[in-house]
Order: C-alpha cells, then structure tokens, then sequence
C-alpha cells in the first residue's frame, strides 16, 4: 500500500512558500519544481478539526470547501478568531494595514504586530502599507472607521485577486499608487482611537516574492480534489495559498481549453493553471507518479460555459 500524507496547508517561511504537512514536515517551493500529487483510491476528506484539536467523528466534508471544516469544527475555530470580533482581551499590539491586490482591489485589515507582514503574504498582498498601531479594539474601531467612511471594505474574494494576477502594473510606483492615495485619505480622517499610532506611509511589494513577473496568464483553477484523481505542474508563482503551474492538460475539450470530460485524442497542451492549497487538507495523499493533471477544473474565460469533471 502507498505511503499517504496529509497536508496542512501553504506556509510562508522566510525563504518563500513551504508545503507544510501533518507531523511537521515541510516542503520547500521554488519556481520551477514539479508539484505532483495523487489522492488515495477510495478515499474520503474528513474534517481536519479546530484549534489544534481533532474532529471528534472524523466527519466528511465537501471537495470543493476551502476550509475542510464540518459544521462544529468550523464554529469552534471562529469563536476563537480575532475575525470574528469575539475576542477583546488579547493584550498584544496591532497593526492596522491597507492592501493591494490588482487595480481597483483595496482592503484593510487588522494583524498582531509580531506576525509582521505574514498575513499579507498568506493573502496574496500584491503590495501594502501599514497603516497604525495600537491595542486591538483599537485596531478594529480604526478598521471600522475605514470601512465606513472610506467604503474601503475588510474582504476581497480570492477568484477577484486571481484573475488580475497577470495583467498587474509593470512598477512599484504604479502597483503602490492607489494604496498611497488611500493612506492619504485614511490619515486625513477624523476621529482615529486617541491609543492607536499612526504611522507614515511606507509600501511594501510582494511581485518578486510571489513570482508574479512574468506570469503567464491562467486559463482555470483546479475545482477540487477527488479519490484517485492527481495534480502535476511545474510551479511558476504562489500567492497566498495559490500555486500557479504550468500542467500537460488535454486539448480542446470544452473547459478553459482543458477538458471538462475525458481527455481528447487530439494530445496535451501546456496551460497555466492555479491550485489553492487549502484544497488539500483533509485528504490521504499519495505520490503522483508519472500521472498528469486528472481534478476537476473550472475555467477563467467567461465566454465558455464551465464545466467541472475528470480529463
């Protein structure tokens, strides 16, 4: 019987993006290794539990859900959450930031001072700036302030940050210059908490971390995972819990010009396509072998119909 693995998601180390795996194992990316994976035959994703605890029935979730959660498990984490704005006693000092993830895609946010700029990466911050610092209900009557008066809103849908990835302005001065303007409107405000600091305008860009260059453009993004199914692809970029890779897939079949079916006679073709890691969790993975790309993808391009299934 294969060896199977469970991964526990896409980290940020100081080196770039590691796979990080049940027991503490970690795997480093780099542009240009080969991502190669298979899911156990027969298998079945359960949930991976809360606040490092297991799932008390091991109960079975959805391929498609991002957080691999069941029902109670996934109350239990956000009760626990500082997003969920039931937590006021955390002494710690945080900052307030502003984010960019593509023209016209700006947020604010709240992070602990001493995770320093991880929670932009584990976003997919294209670049940032931090805006102040202070206690956390602080933080959050400023983020608020924001939200209200700025219309600056808390949350981006990742399928918004990835369809601009491709096409980002060619210069920090340009892919920082909505944020800049941001700041400038931010720090004007009245009626900032009197214990949060301001602090000046300083942006921060994440295109050479994230290898988003001279990324192609992605035709899909792997939908779920499935028992028996396998993910191959030479990594290309990473952001946030997105990997970019170029994958052999099935030409004109009828999804983003990857199959939505079964794999044409025609043969394969290279295309870029992006893999969120958070898909990974809860299920037995097994080495790849030789396999190519056979999960379900959803195309991109909105003047073909999507259509999910095996190539």
């Amino acid at each position: 019987m294969a060896q199977a693995w469970r991964c526990s998601g896409l980290r940020w180390a100081a080196g770039g993006p590691e796979l990080a795996w049940d027991g503490g194992r970690r795997s480093a990316l780099t542009w240009g290794k080969r991502v190669a994976f298979g899911v156990a035959e027969g298998g079945v994703r359960t949930c991976v539990g809360a606040r490092g605890h297991a799932c008390p029935v091991r109960a079975a979730v959805p391929g498609r859900s991002t957080g691999a959660r069941c029902e109670e498990c996934a109350r239990l984490d956000r009760a626990h959450s500082v997003a969920a704005d039931t937590i006021a006693d955390d002494p710690r000092p945080y900052r307030v930031y502003l984010a960019w993830f593509g023209p016209g895609l700006l947020k604010v946010g709240i992070t602990a001072e001493e995770r320093g700029s991880a929670r932009l990466l584990e976003q997919g911050a294209v670049c940032f700036t931090w805006l102040g610092t202070g206690p956390l209900m602080a933080a959050r009557r400023t983020e608020e302030l924001l939200r209200a008066a700025l219309g600056v809103p808390d949350r981006i849908p990742y399928a918004e940050k990835r369809a601009v990835r491709s096409a980002l302005p060619a210069t920090e001065a340009e892919r920082s210059a909505e944020i800049a303007e941001l700041h400038g409107r931010a720090v004007a405000l009245g009626g900032w908490p009197e214990s949060l600091t301001p602090l000046a305008y300083q942006p921060v860009d994440h295109v050479r971390v994230f290898g988003l260059g001279e990324l192609p453009p992605a035709v899909g993004a792997v939908g779920e995972l499935v028992a028996g199914g396998a993910v191959s692809g030479r990594l290309v970029a990473a952001a946030g819990p997105d990997l970019h890779l170029i994958a052999d897939v099935p030409e004109g079949s009828g999804s983003a010009g990857i199959a939505g079916g079964t794999a044409a006679a025609g043969g394969a073709g290279a295309a870029v396509i992006v893999l969120d890691t958070r898909l990974m969790t809860g299920w037995e993975l097994v080495s790849a072998g030789d396999r190519e790309l056979s999960v379900p993808v959803r195309e991109f391009r909105k003047e073909a119909s999507v259509q999910d299934g095996l190539f």
